[in-house]
């Protein structure tokens, strides 16, 4: 699953890259996937949004075993 987590953080990449951020996946426990927001995101009063918004719907749609992604 972790394989497939990082898969789809490949396709969200760019976005956060091209606003100065990026994004580290820590680990995945249980459909839980425990992310770092770098760069403009780790700062970012909006990163939240972001991280439920955005990347967490993806990796939703990509790997139906996430059940939420959280920011460490």
């Amino acid at each position: 699953m972790r394989e497939d987590v990082e898969k789809a953080l490949q396709k969200i990449r760019p976005a956060l890259q091209a606003d100065g951020g990026d994004i580290e996946l820590i680990e995945v426990v249980d459909g839980v996937v425990k992310v770092r927001l770098t760069g403009a995101c780790g700062g970012c009063p909006m990163s939240q949004m972001t991280l439920k918004m955005g990347v967490e719907k993806v990796l939703k749609q990509q790997v139906p075993e996430v059940k939420s992604v959280e920011a460490i």
